[in-house]
C-alpha cells in the first residue's frame, strides 16, 4: 500500500455530453470527439451484416462477413466463389461467398438472388393452428418446463374458464398428450434419435468371465450430416458466417489479427488440402467442432453419469456458438462402461473402454465421411444451395478426456512428446505418421514409458481423411487455466505456504483474514458475492471465475511479493487469451506474460511448497497456447465451458422433468422437441409471422449506453435483466424511458438535505452551465452561478449496455449491466456503485477516464425547455499516473477538496463509460469482522481498480 494518498485540489473535470453522432444507419449513438467515433465505428459495427444492405442491395444478396475498417483481409484462392458486384464499395479487398449452385449442384449466376424462405402461405401455422397455439405450446413446454400433470391443470382450469363465457371456446391444447403430440409433428428440426450396442469380442479367460464382457453397452445418437445440414440452414447465421478461409491483417502495419474460427491458419492448409482435388474447387469447407464431457445430475439418487457429445462447425462466428443460439447441437449419448472394483484396474477393462470410445465415435460421425471427399449440396444461412466439403475439426475436450482421445498415456502431452518429468521442456509435435511409425517399429512397453502412447488403442480419427486427432485438441481455457492452474494449484499453494511460515493455526487466522478480505469486495455487476470468502466445500468452473476477479488485493500482504507477482502474471495470460481478437501483438503480450509466470511460479519451489517443480500437464498446456491461437483463432470460441453451459439446457434440466425412471429415454425426447420447437420459431421469425426480439438501448458513450432505470422496486433481482443482450448493435434504436422512484426527493433542495449534500444546487447549476456552453475550456467562477431550485426527478440506477464480446454475451456481442445508486438495496444497507468516467478524449486507456461513485441518477429540465439526464457522483483520483508495478492495477483514492470536503460533481450520463470495480488496498493489515462489501468503500482509504472484474474491465483499466 502506498505510503501518501494525495489529496486533490481539482474542483472541475470536463466530462460533458456526447455531440458528435455515429453514421452508420440505424445506431443512435454520439460521441465527444472523432477519435471516440473511430474507436467506436471499428468496435460496434464490426459485425457481418450490413444496415444499409437491403437500400443499396436490389437484388437481395446474402450479406457477407466483412472486416473492420482498416483490415485488409486475404481470402483463399482455391476455395473462393465469385464476387457479387455491389460488395466492391466497402474496402479494396473483395468479398467471397463460394460458389453457389442449385438444389442439384449445378453452378448458376453468381448475381442469382437466393431463393425465397419459404413456399407456405404467409399464416401456415402448421402443425399449429395459429399464433397463439403455437406460443402456448412454446411457453409450456419450452421456457416454463411444466409438467404433464401441470399442463392437464392448467388446461382443464383454462377450458373451464372459457366454458362459462358466452361462445364456449376451446384452451389451445386438451391435455399434455395434445400438445406433445402437436410439438412432434413438428417437421423442422426433427433429427430422430438413433442407437446402436456394441460388445467386448477379444479374448476370454477360461474361467471367471468378468462380466463386463458379457455386458452390451448402447450408445444413442442423432446423424451428424442432418444436424450438421440444421445449422447450415438456420437463416439467423446469415451474416455471422464464414464461407472461406481468410486472413485478417492490419492495413497499416500488416500484423495478423486472429478472431474467429475461419481465421486462423488450420482451416486454411485444410483447404489446401482440399484444393489439391480440382473437383472441389469453388466449394464451401466446413469445419466440424466436436465436444464431449462427462456430468453427473444427481449423486444423491444413485447412478445418474451421463457422457453427452456435442457438434458445431468452424464457420459460425464464436460469439454464436457461445451464444448458444441453435449453434450447438447435441449429437450423442456415450455408454459409461462400469465394472466391480476388481476389475476397474484390469489393463484388458480399461484398454475395452478406451477402444469402445473410438469405435463408438467413429460409427457415430460416419455420415460425415462421404462429404469429406464428394461435396455435398446443401442449404446456406444465405438461402443458397453450396456445395460443402467436411472435415473433422478441433475437439473440445478437458485433460482425461484429452488422454482418451489422443491414445497417450496420463501425465504426458497430448500435442506434444515433452516428457512428463519435464512437460516445458518441450517437444516435437505428435502426429499420426510419428505414431504410426514407433507403433511399427517399438514394443507395446517402449511405446508406454518412453513415448507416452498407448499402442493398444485406434483412434477413431484413423478412419477419416485429413484427420489428427493430436493436432485437434482444443485450448480449454476453463478446465487448463481456470480450474486447474488457478484452483488446483495456485490457491491450494498458498494454503501450503501459510501452513509452512506460520504454522497450522497461523495458516487459519490468515486464511480467515483472506475470507473477510474476499467477503469485503464491494458488489459489482456479474460478480458473485463471496460472504463467507473462499470455504465452500464444492468448487465449480463459475466459483474459480469469481475468485480470480478478487483473489489477488485479499492475498497481499500474507504472502511474498513473488507469489503476487505470480498470480498477477497468471491472471494477465488468463485474460489476454480470453480477448475476442487477437493480434500478433497480443500474442506478444502473451508470451511475456507466459515468461514472467514461469519465471515468478519458482517462488513456490524455492519456499519448499511445491519442491518437486512444476511437470503438470494443465500448466505445460498453456506453452501449447500461442500455436493454437494462430491455428485455430481467438479460444474464447472453443473452451469447454460452451459444452458444460450445454449441459445444463441438454442434460441436467431435461433429466430434472423426467421422472427419473430410464431417464435417458425421456432426455432424448425433451432435447428433440426443443430442437422442433426452436425450429419452428426461426421459421416463422424468417417468414415475418412472429417479430423479431430487439433489446431497446440507449445511444451513449462508444463504450456503452446508458439509460436510466426505474428504482421503486428495490427488491429487483440484480441480474434479473442483466448480462447477456441478444441483439446486434446496428439494429439498436433510442428510447429513453423514465419513471420517477417512489418516496424521493422532487426538488434539488430536498434531494440536497436527503443526501447530505448542501453544495447540490450550485453543482447542477455549473453542471447547466457547462452544458450550454460546451466549448467552454475554463471552470465556470463559482459566484456568477445562482444555484438551481427546480423540479427533478430521481432513479435508483441506470443500464449501461455496450459490447463485450470478451465477456458472457449474446448473439452480437453485446452485455448490459445495471448501475446501482440505491439508499437501500433489498431493503437492506445503501448501494452505492462506481463507474468509468469519460474525461480526456486526447489519452487512452485509464489517463482517458476518472473513476466516480454514483450517489444518485436524476433528470431535469431547463428553463429552455431542454432536459438532461444527470449523476451526481463522488470523484476518486489517481495515486499515480501508472499502474502499481506489484499488481499491475491503477490505484485510486477519494477525491477531497481543499476545505477537506469530499469532490462531488453532477455529470451528463453520456459521459458515463460503464460500472467499475474498486477492491480496498489492504496491505498487511487485519480485516475488522465489521467491514463488509456494503461498507467497504467507507471504510478504507485507497482501492485497486479491479482490472479483473472482467474481460471488458481487463481491456479498459490496463
Amino acid at each position: 500500500m502506498p505510503q501518501f494518498i494525495p489529496r486533490s485540489h481539482r474542483s472541475w473535470r470536463a466530462s460533458t455530453a456526447l455531440r458528435i453522432p455515429c453514421p452508420h444507419m440505424g445506431c443512435s449513438r454520439w460521441f465527444k470527439s472523432v477519435p471516440g467515433l473511430k474507436h467506436h465505428r471499428s468496435s460496434a459495427h464490426n459485425y457481418s451484416f450490413d444496415p444499409t444492405a437491403s437500400a443499396n442491395n436490389p437484388h437481395d444478396y446474402p450479406v457477407p462477413t466483412k472486416p473492420a475498417p482498416g483490415i485488409v483481409r486475404d481470402y483463399h484462392n482455391e476455395l473462393t466463389g465469385k464476387l457479387a458486384p455491389w460488395h466492391r464499395r466497402y474496402l479494396c479487398s473483395h468479398y467471397f461467398l463460394g460458389d453457389i449452385c442449385d438444389a442439384n449442384g449445378l453452378e448458376i449466376d453468381p448475381n442469382t438472388p437466393p431463393p425465397p424462405i419459404s413456399e407456405k402461405d404467409p399464416n401456415d401455422w402448421a402443425p399449429y393452428r395459429n399464433q397463439a397455439q403455437f406460443e402456448t405450446a412454446e411457453f409450456l413446454f419450452k421456457n416454463a418446463e411444466m409438467s404433464a400433470g401441470n399442463i392437464d391443470r392448467l388446461c382443464d382450469l383454462w377450458g373451464s374458464s372459457l366454458r362459462t363465457e358466452e361462445g364456449g371456446y376451446a384452451p389451445p391444447f386438451a391435455d399434455h398428450k395434445h400438445l406433445y403430440n402437436t410439438i412432434d409433428s413438428t417437421p423442422l428440426g426433427d433429427v430422430p434419435w438413433d442407437s446402436f450396442k456394441l460388445k467386448y469380442s477379444g479374448d476370454r479367460p477360461m474361467n471367471s468371465i468378468p462380466p463386463w464382457m458379457d455386458q452390451t453397452y448402447e450408445f444413442w445418437f442423432r446423424p451428424a450430416r442432418s444436424l450438421v445440414a440444421n445449422i447450415l440452414a438456420n437463416t439467423e447465421f446469415n451474416g455471422e458466417f464464414d464461407y472461406v478461409p481468410y486472413r485478417d491483417f492490419s492495413e497499416d502495419d500488416e500484423k495478423r489479427r486472429y478472431q474467429n474460427f475461419m481465421s486462423g491458419d488450420w482451416a486454411w492448409m485444410q483447404a489446401d488440402k482440399i484444393a489439391e482435388d480440382g473437383s472441389t474447387h469453388g466449394g464451401t469447407f466446413v469445419p466440424i467442432i466436436l465436444g464431449s464431457d462427462k456430468t453427473t445430475v444427481s449423486v444423491a439418487t444413485g447412478q445418474n453419469d451421463y457422457w453427452p457429445v456435442y457438434i458445431s462447425i468452424g464457420n459460425i462466428h464464436n460469439n454464436i456458438r457461445r451464444a448458444h443460439r441453435d449453434g450447438v447441437e447435441l449429437l450423442a449419448f456415450l455408454a459409461i462402461p462400469k465394472a466391480a472394483k476388481k476389475y476397474v484396474d484390469d489393463p484388458v477393462f480399461r484398454r475395452f473402454k478406451k477402444q469402445l470410445f473410438h469405435a463408438a465415435m467413429s460409427r457415430i460421425l460416419a455420415s460425415l465421411k462421404p462429404g469429406m471427399t464428394i461435396p455435398q449440396v446443401m442449404k446456406c444461412p444465405d438461402r443458397h444451395f453450396r456445395r460443402i466439403i467436411f472435415g473433422l475439426g478441433p475437439y473440445i475436450a478437458d485433460y482425461p478426456e484429452q488422454v482418451l482421445l489422443s491414445g497417450i498415456v496420463q501425465n504426458w502431452c497430448g500435442r506434444c512428446i515433452a516428457f512428463p518429468t519435464d512437460l516445458d521442456g518441450g517437444g516435437a509435435p505428435r502426429t499420426s505418421e510419428l505414431t504410426r511409425a514407433l507403433v511399427e517399429e517399438l514394443p507395446l512397453g517402449v511405446l508406454w514409458d518412453e513415448w507416452g502412447i498407448d499402442g493398444n488403442v485406434i483412434l477413431f480419427t484413423e478412419d477419416f481423411p485429413r484427420a489428427d486427432i493430436r493436432q485437434l485438441l482444443a485450448p480449454d481455457i476453463l478446465h487448463q487455466l481456470v480450474k486447474g492452474t488457478f484452483k488446483d494449484h495456485l490457491v491450494e499453494w498458498v494454503g501450503k505456504y501459510l501452513e509452512l511460515e506460520y504454522g497450522k493455526a497461523g495458516a487459519k487466522e490468515r486464511l480467515a483474514d483472506i475470507d473477510r478480505r474476499i467477503a469485503a469486495a464491494p458488489p459489482f455487476p456479474g460478480l458473485r458475492r463471496f460472504p463467507d470468502g473462499r470455504g465452500f466445500s464444492q468448487w465449480t468452473g463459475d466459483d474459480s471465475k469469481a475468485l480470480m476477479k478478487v483473489y489477488l488485493p485479499a492475498i497481499e500482504g500474507h504472502v511474498p511479493d513473488g507469489v503476487i507477482r505470480t498470480f498477477r502474471a497468471f491472471l494477465e495470460v488468463c485474460y489476454i487469451v480470453r480477448r475476442n481478437v487477437i493480434t500478433d501483438d497480443t500474442l506478444v503480450e502473451l508470451k511475456d506474460a507466459l515468461n514472467r509466470f514461469h519465471q515468478y511460479r519458482t517462488v513456490f519451489k524455492d519456499i519448499g511448497v511445491h519442491p518437486e517443480g512444476f511437470s503438470l500437464p494443465r500448466q505445460h498446456s498453456l506453452v501449447h497456447y500461442e500455436a493454437l491461437i494462430r491455428l485455430f483463432g481467438a479460444p474464447n470460441g472453443l473452451c469447454t465451458s460452451i459444452t458444460e453451459s450445454k449441459h445444463i439446457t441438454a442434460v441436467k434440466k431435461p433429466w430434472r422433468r423426467s421422472n427419473k425412471h430410464n431417464a435417458l429415454g425421456q432426455i432424448l425426447q425433451t432435447n428433440q422437441r426443443i430442437s422442433q420447437l426452436a425450429a419452428a420459431r426461426a421459421d416463422f421469425e424468417a417468414r415475418g409471422m412472429l417479430p423479431t426480439a430487439v433489446t431497446v438501448c440507449v445511444g451513449g458513450r462508444e463504450n456503452g449506453a446508458i439509460q436510466c432505470e426505474d428504482g421503486g422496486n428495490s427488491s429487483l433481482d440484480e441480474d434479473g435483466n442483466a448480462g447477456i443482450v441478444d441483439e446486434r448493435p446496428g439494429l439498436a434504436h433510442s428510447d429513453v424511458k423514465l419513471a420517477r422512484s417512489r418516496n424521493r426527493a422532487r426538488n434539488a433542495l430536498a434531494l440536497a438535505i436527503e443526501l447530505g449534500i448542501p453544495s447540490l444546487p450550485k453543482l447542477i447549476a455549473y453542471f447547466i452551465s457547462d452544458q450550454l456552453q460546451p466549448d467552454r475550456v475554463t471552470p465556470i467562477v463559482p459566484c456568477v452561478v445562482a444555484p438551481f431550485t427546480g423540479r427533478l426527478k430521481v432513479f435508483h440506477s441506470a443500464t449501461a449496455t455496450f459490447v463485450a464480446p470478451s465477456d458472457p454475451s449474446g448473439i452480437g456481442s453485446m452485455r448490459r449491466e445495471y448501475i446501482r445508486a440505491m439508499p437501500s438495496w433489498h431493503q437492506g444497507p445503501a448501494r452505492y456503485d462506481c463507474i468509468f468516467v469519460s474525461t480526456d478524449d486526447t489519452r487512452e486507456g485509464m489517463l482517458s477516464m476518472d473513476v466516480a461513485q454514483v450517489h444518485c441518477f436524476f433528470s431535469l429540465v431547463h428553463t429552455n425547455g431542454r432536459m438532461f439526464q444527470c449523476a451526481l457522483v463522488r470523484w476518486f483520483d489517481r495515486i499515480a499516473d501508472e499502474p502499481d508495478e506489484l499488481t499491475g492495477m491503477w490505484m485510486v483514492a477519494p477525491s477531497f477538496l481543499e476545505d477537506g470536503s469530499p469532490h462531488h460533481a453532477v455529470i451528463h450520463i453520456d459521459s458515463i463509460v460503464r460500472s467499475a470495480h474498486l477492491l480496498p488496498i489492504f496491505g498487511s493489515e487485519y480485516v475488522s469482522p465489521y467491514v463488509n462489501c456494503h461498507n467497504s468503500l467507507e471504510v478504507f482509504r485507497g482501492f485497486y481498480v479491479n482490472r479483473f472484474a472482467d474481460h471488458h474491465a481487463f481491456e479498459l483499466a490496463s
